[in-house]
C-alpha cells in the first residue's frame, strides 16, 4: 500500500468512517429478485432488457435478466428492476 493511501487508511479507521462513503465505493442493495438499488456508480456503459453495465470506482458492474429497466437515475444512486438473474463485479 502507498504512504499516502495508508494515511487515507488509517484517519478512516480512527474517525470510525464508513469506509463505502470515503472510498466512493459502489453499494448495491438488492430488494429481492425484481429490484437493485446501485450507488456510488459513474455511468451507464451498456443497456439492454438483458444486461445493464454500469463503470464504478475501480470496476464494471453488471446486472444481468429479463426485462430490466431503470426506473429512476441520479448522480448518486440509481434504481433497476425487471426479473434480476445475476450481479456480476469485472475489473
Amino acid at each position: 500500500m502507498q504512504a499516502k493511501e495508508h494515511v487515507k487508511s488509517n484517519i478512516v479507521e480512527s474517525l470510525e468512517l464508513p469506509k463505502d462513503i470515503f472510498y466512493g465505493a459502489v453499494i448495491i442493495t438488492a430488494l429481492g429478485r425484481s429490484q437493485v438499488l446501485i450507488e456510488n456508480y459513474k455511468g451507464i456503459i451498456e443497456y439492454t432488457q438483458e444486461k445493464i453495465r454500469l463503470q464504478a470506482k475501480g470496476c464494471q458492474v453488471t446486472v444481468e435478466g429479463q426485462r430490466l429497466v431503470v426506473e429512476y437515475y441520479t448522480h448518486e444512486e440509481m434504481k433497476i428492476t425487471g426479473l434480476i438473474e445475476g450481479v456480476r463485479y469485472d475489473s
